[in-house]
């Protein structure tokens, strides 16, 4: 028998049901992205420039840690929505347990490495004399907590995806709250600087990670946490990670490229370069976790009709997506160049920092309409659990057509050249994503027809049994 949740992704409008699932995750990715931005600037404004240069130094760090939430989270999110498509909640709880001890097991061996050599990949990761003790007193407490962070991302969307958006997007506002009280009161009332806004950060995950931990242990919900599935299935571990590999794959490409750019805005720009990466970079992550957050609503509606061969609500949504994606990006991309130097002074009152920075912005994001169309197409191969096209998509943008960029540009245009690199990379990426994602249309377009002949046929051979 079908629950009201299963049965409203096979009937409810299509433009209806996004928003349903979408509006929870925009609001909980955003109002994520919001206390990171606060954060930072409390830390920009309070701590001082060479503070923001030390907090961008830990991108690459934060990346990695966040692909290893994605790796568990979005590929357990996409098989759960798959495995209730085809009313298979059995393994759906499966995939939650290994979930749980996936998480832990790759966070321990994760946490011990770094923790064991921090300093040296903080200075092989573009930290200088000025910027590394910022950069280390920050992430030796964020690492250490980092458990209770991906525990929380990985079954918020899992909780997403069995159909609970609104509760989902309770778990992100619960720890949002509380990180943007508790980053004042640490760094200023308890005088403890960038250490202050690490242990806000801590705090808040681990508040949020209760709340959807226990979503999880109520018999209420459609799936839950049971102590006899925490354990791991050599075959459900591998179709977690087949998918959750392409966000892996792009968090660690992101990783990668942060490092080699930190370096070389250090090399022909100084700390400041490096600063003004790491407020770019935020502008950025305000529209992208938009995109983000509306990947998150799509995601469980396109893997459950998939699942149910429901090819052409599949379609449907994923055009439909797209629509929105390329409002998103295009309303970003004339806010950043309109008002760059709005952004940049909110983080600082450097004035060499604000002027590398709005000239940076303003090039940098000459292709943001381009990018949300490549996000949503990365995402959707990710739903219907085609990994390798994902995977490769994922890659192009953050590593195959940048990383050249990275290191040819800034040869005949210096600094200038390191912003330049980003637009090129993310419209080469998009091209090759219509390539793929018009193929896959093509192919979706068939199954729908042969699905739509099959039922016919059924519907025909029922009728002829009654007569």
């Amino acid at each position: 028998m079908q629950t009201n949740k299963e049965l409203e992704f096979q009937t409810k409008k299509i433009s209806k049901l996004v928003w349903d699932y979408a509006l929870p995750g925009i609001v909980g990715t955003v109002v994520t992205a919001l206390y990171n931005v606060i954060g930072r600037i409390f830390i920009g404004q309070g701590v001082g420039a060479l503070a923001i240069s030390g907090l961008a130094i830990t991108f690459p760090v934060m990346n990695l840690t966040s692909s290893l939430g994605m790796l568990v989270g979005s590929g357990a999110a996409a098989r759960i929505s798959i495995s209730l498509g085809k009313r298979d909640k059995e393994t759906s709880e499966k995939i939650l347990g290994n979930s749980l001890l996936l998480t832990v097991i790759l966070n321990a061996i994760f946490i011990t490495l770094f923790m064991i050599y921090l300093d040296p990949i903080l200075r092989a990761f573009g930290a200088s004399e000025l910027t590394l003790p910022y950069a280390r007193d920050y992430l030796q407490i964020v690492l250490l907590g980092n458990v209770f962070v991906s525990l929380c991302y990985n079954f918020n969307a899992m909780m997403r995806s069995s159909g609970y958006p609104k509760k989902a997007m309770i778990t992100m506002l619960i720890g949002a709250v509380f990180s943007i009280i508790l980053t004042p009161v640490f760094l200023y009332g308890f005088d403890l600087g960038i250490k202050g806004v690490a242990w806000a950060t801590v705090i808040s995950m681990f508040i949020g990670m209760l709340f959807v931990m226990h979503h999880f242990l109520q018999e209420s919900s459609l799936i839950r946490l049971r102590w006899k599935n925490i354990r791991l299935n050599k075959k459900i571990i591998a179709s977690i990670v087949s998918i959750g590999m392409s966000p892996f794959s792009m968090q660690v490409a992101a990783s990668g490229v942060a490092v080699l750019m930190n370096t070389s805005l250090l090399h022909y720009g100084g700390d400041l370069a490096v600063g003004a990466y790491g407020i770019i970079n935020t502008v950025l992550m305000i529209f992208l976790m938009v995109i983000m957050g509306l990947n998150q609503g799509t995601q469980p509606i396109i893997g459950y009709n998939y699942g149910a061969a429901n090819y052409k609500r599949v379609r449907e949504t994923l055009l439909y997506s797209l629509k929105i994606a390329l409002l998103i990006t295009v309303a970003g991309f004339l806010i950043g160049v309109f008002f760059p130097g709005v952004f940049a002074a909110a983080f600082t009152s450097d004035s060499e920092l604000l002027s590398i920075t709005g000239r940076g912005i303003r090039i940098a994001i000459a292709a943001l309409p381009l990018v949300g169309f490549q996000i949503v197409s990365s995402s959707f191969f990710q739903s219907i659990g085609f990994a390798a096209k994902s995977i490769i998509q994922s890659l192009s943008r953050q590593l195959i057509f940048l990383i050249p960029g990275i290191i040819l540009f800034p040869r005949h245009w210096g600094l200038d050249g390191l912003w330049i690199a980003m637009p090129v990379s993310d419209t080469l990426a998009a091209l090759l994503s219509l390539y793929l994602l018009s193929i896959q249309l093509r192919h979706l377009k068939r199954m729908e027809t042969r699905e739509t002949a099959r039922k016919m046929s059924a519907d025909s051979s029922t009728l002829s049994d009654f007569m």
